[in-house]
This record gives structure tokens, C-alpha cells and sequence, in this order.
């Protein structure tokens, strides 16, 4: 094993995660935790409640993975940290972990965007991806298309103007009674559905404009589930799949359009926690191979949050000598593209 060796601390929503890993891609250890069954009543995450768990959690998790790797906190070459965007109360439990630790250890500190941990993972997993690839990311918060020109060098081609797919795949989860996560439980009914029973719009397809939209696709649904007075199973699974299939268009359509847009990108990539949709990988599979580019997604658990997609952001960033000092500021909002021009409705998300 060689290489620099970097601490990843990830606490930007509901998972609480910790990483070690090396400059050659070797994972020597990590810790998710999951708060699913303290937010599931709640059909959503609370963020009090998860920055209270984070605060729980992240000392016993960092204290874990050091010991089972066999490394002490003094043998790291720097501490990464989300510093957001995402809640901000996990993000500053997580932030001032790592400050701490840095400062306890006279180590670098790098304060990591969330959305270049998901931007970067890929290359984690694929040491062949090189360098500018065309990247579509989607989560519960974002969903935006970006050239991915090097570490810190993103233009941002498209992005949502009012929901992310993410969200919209848990609020559509949430109106058809599936469960929380929302996302998860979406995909696994509409396997049993069929796609083409309920006519649901395709918002912004075939525009000019590059942008996504899906708050009219989530009020579609819950139209469509009020017409159904009594649902059976199949009705459920039925609605699940128009929405997925919906979602899939969507995204195609909108990718097809930034791969006109940048066309020195070496591949497609995927990222964040909506990339493990299986229906979704597919669909992008296939329109790569359409447009004779390869199809790059990091394997399924590192779609969600979790710390060595930090740790390896972290490692990107101490290659090219870019660290932070203490004074690295907790955010909410953190754009990986701040030049980007505003877009109408909430695009402010991006």
C-alpha cells in the first residue's frame, strides 16, 4: 500500500460516515451509520435529530476505524471534512470534528464540497477515468449536469429548477404509501409495474432550455394516486413504474442535450445517491453507448453518502497542494460552479 493516507469525515444529511483511505485507492477501513429508523416516522429527515445522532456517533466512528485499521491519528497525512453543502447542523458537527482532530494532530485540514465527494468518486473506483468527463449528478438535493474538467474545475451545464429527482422519488414514495426511504422503496414496486398505465408528463423534454424540472412530474402522481379510490398492489406498483420510467425520460432526454454541449467529455459518469437506481443506470448505459462513450458509475455504496468519497476528494485535493486552515466556514449553500449563470424557479439549489 502507498501513497498519502486521508481521515474522511461525511455528517451533510442522515448518514454518519468515516474513512481511511490511501492514494492508491486501498480502503483500509470505514463506518456508515444509518438514521433511517429515527427519521422513518417522521417521513423525512429531521435535521435536529440528525445532528444530534452525528454528534453521538462521529467520535466512537473515527475512534473505530483508526483501531481496526491499525493506524494511529498521528500516521494521517490530513483530515477531510464535509463542509457542506447539506444541513448545516450535521455539517458543523462533522466540520468541527475534523478541525479537531487536525488541530490535535498538527495535521492539514481540507474542508470537502459534498457534491465533489459524489463529482470524484468515480475515479475512485475507476483509476482509468480521466479527465474532462461529463458528469450527471442526482441526489435527494441536486440534480445538475457538469463538465468535470479537473479537481476544483466544474462548469455546471445544467441544473434543476425546482425539485431534484431525488426528491421527487421520495415524495412520490411518501404519496403511494411505500415507506421511507422513499427512493429505494419506489424502485423496488415499480419492478412489478408496468411503465406505460398512467400518462405522466415528461417535464422540459425536447426544450431548448438545458434545465430539469419534476415538480409538476411529483403533483402528477399525486393526482394520479387520487384517482384511485382503493389501490390495489399492482395499481401502486403501476403508478410506481410511469413515475420511474417518467424520471428516466427525463434524464435522458436532458443528458443527451449536455453530451451536444460537451463534446470533449471521455465519458459518461453518474454520481450520488440516485445513481444506484438500477432503471436509471441503464437507461444512461444505453445512451452512452448511442453516442459511442463509455459508462462510468461508482459501485452501489458509494452512490449514498459516505466517508471515503470524501477521504478520496480530500486525497484529490492534497495531489495539487489545496488544504484549508481552522477557520474553514460550515455552509448550507456551496455551488461547485459559482460562476454559473442564475436559473428561474429554485435553481438557487445548485
Amino acid at each position: 500500500m502507498t501513497g498519502p493516507l486521508v481521515l474522511g469525515i461525511e455528517s451533510s444529511c442522515d448518514e454518519t460516515a468515516v474513512a481511511l483511505v490511501r492514494g492508491d485507492r486501498t480502503i483500509l477501513s470505514q463506518r456508515i451509520a444509518s438514521q433511517n429508523e429515527a427519521h422513518e416516522r417522521f417521513g423525512g429527515v429531521v435535521p435536529e435529530l440528525a445532528a444530534r445522532a452525528h454528534a453521538d456517533r462521529l467520535a466512537p466512528m473515527v475512534e473505530t476505524v483508526l483501531t481496526e485499521a491499525g493506524i494511529a491519528l498521528t500516521d494521517v497525512d490530513a483530515i477531510a471534512g464535509t463542509a457542506g453543502p447539506g444541513l448545516i447542523g450535521g455539517v458543523m458537527v462533522g466540520l468541527v470534528t475534523a478541525k479537531a482532530l487536525a488541530f490535535a494532530a498538527n495535521k492539514p485540514l481540507i474542508a470537502v464540497n459534498h457534491l465533489e465527494g459524489h463529482a470524484l468518486s468515480p475515479r475512485l473506483a475507476d483509476a482509468s477515468l480521466q479527465f474532462p468527463y461529463l458528469l450527471l449528478l442526482v441526489s435527494g438535493g441536486h440534480c445538475q449536469l457538469l463538465g468535470v474538467e479537473g479537481v476544483g474545475r466544474y462548469r455546471r451545464l445544467a441544473t434543476t429548477i425546482d425539485d431534484a429527482v431525488g426528491e421527487a422519488f421520495d415524495k412520490s414514495a411518501k404519496v403511494l404509501g411505500l415507506g421511507f426511504p422513499g427512493g429505494p422503496a419506489l424502485e423496488r414496486a415499480a419492478h412489478t409495474g408496468n411503465p406505460a398505465r398512467f400518462p405522466l408528463p415528461r417535464p422540459l423534454v425536447g426544450s431548448d432550455e438545458p434545465h430539469f424540472s419534476f415538480a409538476g412530474l411529483k403533483s402528477a402522481v399525486l393526482r394520479a394516486r387520487a384517482t384511485l379510490a382503493e389501490p390495489t398492489a399492482q395499481d401502486i406498483a403501476d403508478l410506481a413504474a410511469s413515475f420511474q420510467q417518467a424520471a428516466c425520460d427525463c434524464l435522458t432526454d436532458r443528458t443527451a442535450r449536455a453530451i451536444a454541449a460537451f463534446p470533449e467529455a471521455t465519458a459518461l459518469v453518474v454520481a450520488g445517491g440516485v445513481a444506484a437506481n438500477q432503471a436509471i443506470r441503464a437507461t444512461l448505459a444505453g445512451l452512452a453507448a448511442t453516442h459511442g462513450l463509455p459508462f462510468v458509475a461508482p459501485p452501489m455504496w458509494l452512490c449514498t453518502d459516505n466517508g471515503a468519497m470524501i477521504a478520496w476528494a480530500g486525497l484529490e485535493r492534497l495531489a495539487i497542494g489545496d488544504v484549508d486552515d481552522l477557520h474553514a466556514p460550515a455552509r448550507p449553500r456551496w455551488p461547485l460552479d459559482p460562476a454559473a449563470e442564475a436559473v428561474r424557479g429554485a435553481g438557487v439549489k445548485a
